[in-house]
């Protein structure tokens, strides 16, 4: 049974929720600004620790790459480690959200924030000894794999206990903002400690990066979140949480676009370490200079994003199909830097479509269901690397780099543009074009059928 507050299948189902009946009434929905989600004091302790920590993650993120690129000279062993990374959120991603809705989730990102500082460690001190192998590596990223089963969906879904509803979208805005930017950091950190240190020097630095975050965790005010009720344990949980998903149409069918795109689509580990190794000939520098443009673009994506007050949905499948498209233009570019130019888009694009699917599942979900839901879009946003990480990594190495980032650009491409077409069809829309100039003119939209209908009467009767 759908929650009648929400239709589902409408272009825009927001405009029939609760907060925008105010609009609908003749009222205006007040606007948020860009950073509205930093005047929670939580938040901002937050917000701090993150930009330390995954800063620290890119710098890890970028030296294994280039570690196993170094170590074997091959893509697909690149694709390997990638999988091994996000096999676990494949085969255990759902029962990291049943764990994010039963336990306390400030002391729960505690745990595996520290976890995952160990595991950075453990890895700096085989590379600095000089003991590394790759199937340490895959290891190690397996296991940092099943930590982050856990971490994800609680991580997600504690902003909501830190912001509540109201600056929801625009934290989960923010965050993404805050992940760019420490992907503009990041590189460039590694690219300097690989060439003057080495790649064990990158580990270490991410290992102390996480207590920035347990610091940030510690100092927040317990009696200022909104926190969420703990379901109690009982059998049926994770069942009662797919079937939840199931029959929301506004839930299910942006989960499947962000699971073609997470597959297919998100394979950069791979690509870009090939195209910079085997197409373009460049060292770590102009490697990590690459992640740096898509950084670019991602930031100014999610700060664009942050002035938005509601996502929707046309806005999700507008930005999966452009993403698509600038990924088949770029595996075509003809040299470095017009590729770097491309990536820049491509990273505006991809950051957009990720914030609106996150902002649009958090907001329409019940907060008893959000942790079990979170946790089925990150399974299949980052679950289902595993799939295409190695597969797209042997297209790479048998046909080369522009072939692999190009079927990554289709199969996006025809995902949106497909998955869009079956949300205008179930919402009874209709594809209008605009061949006017001015604003009020739009030259891609939709419209309810009902009245396209009407107008033709009307203009028979005429």
């Amino acid at each position: 049974m759908l929650n009648d507050t929400v239709v589902p299948c409408d272009d825009d189902p927001d405009e029939r929720t609760g907060e925008s009946a105010v609009a609908h009434a003749g009222g205006t929905e007040p606007k948020r600004g860009m950073f509205s989600a930093l005047g929670n004091r939580n938040y901002r302790y937050f917000f701090i620790g993150q930009v330390v920590s995954n800063s620290g993650t890119w710098v890890q993120r970028i030296a294994q790459d280039w570690l196993v690129l170094s170590i074997t000279g091959s893509a697909f062993a690149v694709g390997v480690t990638t999988a091994m990374q996000f096999l676990p959120m494949l085969l255990f991603g759902l029962f990291g959200g049943v764990l994010a809705d039963r336990f306390p989730k400030r002391q729960l990102l505690m745990a595996t924030q520290a976890a995952m500082g160990l595991l950075a460690a453990g890895l700096a001190v085989l590379t600095l000894t000089g003991n590394i192998q790759v199937w340490h590596i895959y290891l190690f990223a397996f296991m940092l794999g099943m930590v982050t089963v856990v971490d994800n969906p609680t991580r997600q879904t504690f902003v909501s206990e830190m912001v509540g509803k109201k600056d929801l979208g625009n934290a989960v805005s923010l965050n993404a903002a805050n992940f760019q930017t420490a992907r503009l950091i990041g590189p460039a950190v590694a690219g300097v400690l690989m060439a003057a240190v080495g790649a064990g020097y990158a580990f270490a630095v991410n290992a102390v990066s996480f207590g920035a975050v347990i610091l940030g965790l510690l100092a927040m005010r317990g009696a200022e979140l909104h926190r969420t009720p703990r379901i109690p344990r009982e059998k049926g949980q994770l069942r009662a949480g797919l079937h939840y998903v199931a029959g929301r149409p506004d839930l299910i069918w942006p989960i499947v676009l962000i699971g073609f795109i997470g597959t297919f689509g998100f394979n950069f580990a791979t690509i870009l370490s090939a195209f910079s190794y085997s197409v373009f000939h460049v060292g770590p520098g102009l490697y990590g200079l690459l992640n740096t443009a898509m950084a670019v673009g991602s930031l100014v994506g999610a700060l664009l994003a942050a002035r938005r007050s509601r996502p929707r949905l046309r806005l999700l499948v507008g930005a999966a199909l452009a993403f698509g498209i600038l990924e088949s233009v770029a595996a075509l570019a003809p040299d470095y830097w017009t590729f770097a130019a491309l990536l820049t888009l491509v990273g505006l694009f991809g950051v957009s479509l990720n914030t609106a699917a996150n902002s649009l599942i958090q907001l329409r979900t019940d907060p008893a269901m959000r942790g079990r839901v979170m946790s089925l879009f990150m399974m299949v946003f980052t679950g289902g690397t595993p799939l295409g990480a190695p597969l797209v990594g042997w297209i790479t190495e048998q046909y080369g780099p522009r072939v692999g980032l190009l079927a990554c650009g289709l199969v996006s491409g025809a995902a949106a543009a497909g998955i869009g077409l079956i949300l205008a069809r179930i919402g009874n829309l209709r594809l209008r074009l605009d061949l006017h100039r001015g604003p009020e003119h739009q030259l891609v939209t939709f419209v309810p059928r009902q009245r396209t209908d009407l107008d033709v009467n009307v203009a028979a009767a005429a």
